[in-house]
Order: C-alpha cells, then sequence, then structure tokens
C-alpha cells in the first residue's frame, strides 16, 4: 500500500518559539542529518511550532534518548496503517484545537475520507487504500496554496498519477480504469494550462473532489452523470472566476434549456450526454470545426452518415462551418421539429437559402417540409379513424398495430433529411403515405359497417316488432271467435 508515515500534530499549548527549542528530537536527528528531520524544519506543522512528538509522542525536552522514547511519555513511534491517519485526525477532526492555530481548514476531512472510495480497504484488509500521508506527505508537509505541496493544484495531478497512472497498482483495484488519465490530461485545455502554471485551471480534486471522492457510480458523486453540468458550472458559470479566458459563463444555463439538459437533469436519462460525452473527460476540449459532427456522430449515427454524404457537406467544407452545430446549435439545443425545416422566415434552411440565393436548396427545403406535415397529417387522420372504430367497438386491432409503422416512416423522415434529398425523402415519406391509407381505409370500412349494422339492426328490429304486434293481435281476433262460439252454444 503506497502511504508515507504521517507526521500531523497532536497540538500543545505552548509557544511556538518555546516548543522549538525544547524539541531535542529535531535536535538529535539533525545532527545525525537524517531525511526526516531535515524535511520537517520546513513543514507547516514545525512552522506553526509543533515538535516532533505532536505524531509519535514521547518527551521531546528529554535529551537523554530512551527517556525522550519511553512509552509511559507517550511514544508510539512510527504510526502504522490507519493509525497514520487517526494520528493526523487527533488535531484536523477537532474544531477547538484547529481554530487554536488559527486554521481556517475544514474539520471534517477525516470523516470524508472514511467514506470515501479511497477509504475502502485496500487488498490486505487491514487498513483503507489511501492514508492522508499518501497525497500529502509525511515529513515536509506543505500547505495546499504553497507551491512545493504535492496537492498545490498544479502538481495535484502527477500526485494522483502516482497510483492512477501505475498500471500494475490498479490492476488490484479497478482492471477496467484506464491508466493514461495524465496523458489525456496533458492534451486538454485544462492540462495545457496547469502545465503551464495556471492554478485556477481545473485538475483532479476540481472534478471529483478532494477527501470525499465517489465512485462514478454513486449518485452523490461529483461526476455522476446527472451531476457533471453543475460540476463543470462551478468554474464556467463563474464569471468572476472565468474572466480573462475569453469564454461566455452561460453555457450550463443554455444547456439546462436544451434538449440534452431536459434529457437528463429533468427526465434523469443517463443517456443523454453530458459536458463530458462531447468535450472529454480528463481530455476535455472543445470539439473544432472539422471533429463536430464525429463528436455528434458517436450517438447520432445514422445522421452523421447521411450528413457526410450529403450536398451540403461539400458547402460547409468551403465556407468552414462546423457541421451540426450550424443547424442545431451546441449547448443549447433545440428539439428537433418539423419547424426547422423549410423555405419560411424561422425555419433554419432559410437562413442560407432563398429564393434569390441558392434557389435549388430552398425549393427542396419547401418540397421536404410539405411531405413532412402531409406525412404527419395523414398519421393524425389515419389514428382519429381508428380511435373512432375502436369506441364504436369494432375489431380494429390489426389497424391499431399497423399505426406503428407509419410512426416509424414519420421517424425515418426525419433522419433522412439529413441527406438534404427531396427525392429521398419522398422515397421514404411513400411507404408511411401508403401505410396511413390503408389504415385509414380499413378504419373507415369499419365505422361504415358500423353504422349498416345498426341500420340493419334497426329494421330487423322494427320488422320483428310489427311481426309479435300481428301475431298478437291474431290471437286476440282468434280468442274473441272462440268466446263468441262458446256462448251461441250455451
Amino acid at each position: 500500500m503506497r502511504s508515507v508515515m504521517c507526521v500531523v500534530v497532536v497540538c500543545v499549548g505552548v509557544s511556538a518559539q518555546t516548543a522549538l527549542a525544547a524539541d531535542k528530537c529535531l535536535e538529535c536527528h539533525g545532527t545525525v542529518g537524517d531525511k526526516p528531520s531535515s524535511l520537517f524544519t520546513r513543514d507547516i506543522h514545525h512552522l506553526k511550532g509543533i515538535s516532533c512528538t505532536g505524531c509519535h509522542g514521547g518527551d521531546a525536552s528529554a535529551e537523554d534518548m530512551e527517556k525522550a522514547m519511553d512509552r509511559r511519555a507517550g511514544f508510539i513511534g512510527v504510526p502504522k496503517g490507519d493509525d497514520v491517519s487517526a494520528v493526523c485526525a487527533r488535531c484536523h477532526s477537532n474544531a477547538t484545537t484547529m481554530a487554536g492555530f488559527q486554521s481556517v481548514l475544514p474539520t471534517n476531512q477525516y470523516v470524508l475520507l472514511q467514506s470515501s472510495v479511497h477509504g475502502k480497504l485496500s487488498i490486505s484488509g487491514k487498513e483503507r487504500i489511501v492514508q492522508c500521508t499518501t497525497c500529502h506527505n509525511a515529513h515536509g508537509i506543505a500547505k495546499v496554496t504553497d507551491p512545493a505541496s504535492p496537492v498545490y493544484p498544479v502538481n495535484a495531478v502527477a500526485t494522483c498519477a502516482r497510483c492512477h497512472g501505475d498500471a500494475k497498482f490498479m490492476r488490484l483495484y479497478n482492471p477496467s480504469l484506464p491508466v493514461d488519465q495524465l496523458a489525456k490530461y496533458r492534451t486538454s485545455v485544462h492540462g495545457v494550462k496547469n502545465a503551464a502554471g495556471d492554478a485556477r485551471t481545473a485538475q483532479c480534486a476540481s472534478c471529483h473532489g478532494s477527501h470525499d471522492i465517489l465512485s462514478v457510480k454513486e449518485v452523490k458523486s461529483k461526476v455522476y452523470p446527472t451531476n457533471i453540468p453543475a460540476t463543470c458550472a462551478s468554474c464556467h458559470s463563474n464569471a468572476a472566476y472565468m474572466a480573462g479566458y475569453g469564454i461566455p459563463t452561460d453555457q450550463f444555463e443554455k444547456y439546462a434549456k436544451g434538449v440534452h439538459g431536459v434529457a437528463l437533469l429533468e427526465k434523469h436519462d443517463l443517456g443523454a450526454p453530458a459536458c463530458n460525452n462531447c468535450h472529454g473527460n480528463h481530455g476535455a476540449m472543445p470539439p473544432g470545426v472539422e471533429s463536430i459532427s464525429k463528436v455528434c456522430g458517436t450517438c447520432h449515427v445514422l445522421n452523421a452518415d447521411l450528413f457526410s454524404s450529403s450536398p451540403h457537406k461539400k458547402g460547409f467544407d468551403e465556407l468552414g462551418k462546423p457541421e451540426c452545430e450550424t443547424c442545431h446549435g451546441n449547448h443549447d439545443i433545440v428539439a428537433a421539429s418539423n419547424v426547422l425545416l423549410g423555405n419560411f422566415p424561422g425555419a433554419v434552411c432559410s437562413r442560407c437559402h432563398s429564393a434569390q440565393d441558392r434557389e435549388k436548396g430552398f425549393v427542396a427545403a419547401g418540397v421536404m417540409r410539405v411531405l413532412i406535415d402531409s406525412l404527419q397529417r395523414a398519421d393524425d387522420r389515419a389514428r382519429v379513424l381508428v380511435d373512432e372504430a375502436e369506441q364504436k367497438g369494432m375489431e380494429i386491432s390489426e389497424a391499431k398495430y399497423k399505426l406503428r409503422d407509419v410512426r416509424q416512416s414519420r421517424l425515418e423522415t426525419r433522419t433522412i433529411v439529413h441527406a438534404f434529398s427531396a427525392e429521398k425523402l419522398r422515397e421514404t415519406a411513400g411507404k408511411g403515405f401508403a401505410t396511413a391509407a390503408g389504415i385509414s381505409a380499413e378504419a373507415e370500412h369499419a365505422i361504415d359497417e358500423y353504422y349498416f349494422r345498426r341500420v340493419g339492426l334497426g329494421v330487423a328490429t322494427f320488422s320483428i316488432t310489427v311481426l309479435a304486434v300481428s301475431l298478437y293481435l291474431y290471437i286476440r281476433r282468434l280468442e274473441r271467435k272462440q268466446r263468441q262460439a262458446e256462448a251461441v252454444h250455451y
């Protein structure tokens, strides 16, 4: 396990000068020139007046080594395993103690570490995977704001990579995790600026957290799919923080209103793209003009293939326009609907095509819109007729099932639009028209049958009623004749 021994302090109630003057441990170890004592002289805890005994226990004022390291004086030696972090927590989890050193650090780091993914048991089963010293070092600990600290933003990525870039080590815990995150990060906008010394740009802890790192599969993780937009927005929506970088800060606001944002944030569809799906994770970069269609095409495969063979492909390349983004936008992507297509004001096509400029495309856009609208009307009419027939109690299940085929045709026309060919769209829509016409005819026949049956039933009911009345009257007449005959006989 990768942990270095901890030298975080048990705080003492004496002045810094007095404590350092009485620190015979450091004096002795400094005489022999060992590395820990050399590092400790510039440790933040040493600068705060804390002696070696803060972590190791014992009597720092005793000149005799045996007395200084007497167990009865509280000497514990070098902490091992989870005891390392427990020693650190003796001060760092005590708000009163930390306040005595004018510290503004939170005092819940130890609790967060215990519940984090790093707080799980190591393969030995005897201690956590990570201790405080794994990231902060043991002797020579520096404040996070100190460029000498291994967790200073510019250094943090290399610190994380000590484990996460080691394939042999990571295979012990999660073989599925890639070990090239650092290499990818260095290619990103964040990584380039970080390597240039920009401590404000995003690094590992910015997105994953520090002590509270959770698995991406956990809902509370900062990089769980539904949380990613807010995590990115913590920087990218902060105008003051982003000042000087020359990029807008309204991406999250736009994304939340777009079709992808609504699907992910409101409908909780984990298959919907978040920031990282388009920009990348560790190698985050805005897609270039030439690669936008490839990025969108990872999900919208057929649309991208159709566009690449369409007449627009060449035109967009010549104009240097991004493909999908030109019509659909980027962060504030609107839901695809019929209103985007056509040659009237407000339609996307009319931005480039008019009756005077690029007329061929203008005409094709109008034809395609008419076809799509007509297919929708045919679908709507078929559904109304099927519903009416069903409400009248007619057997119409087969026609109702066929409505799915019309729906499928409509979806196919939405996709084939990206070929930007009125002929191809007409061919696809034709199948839907034929199916819708057949369904409508079948439903109308069922409705006619219903009324025919009602008329037939009425005629039959009337005939039976007339016959019943006639039979009744005939019987009554026979009964009267019989009574008259009996009266004459007597």
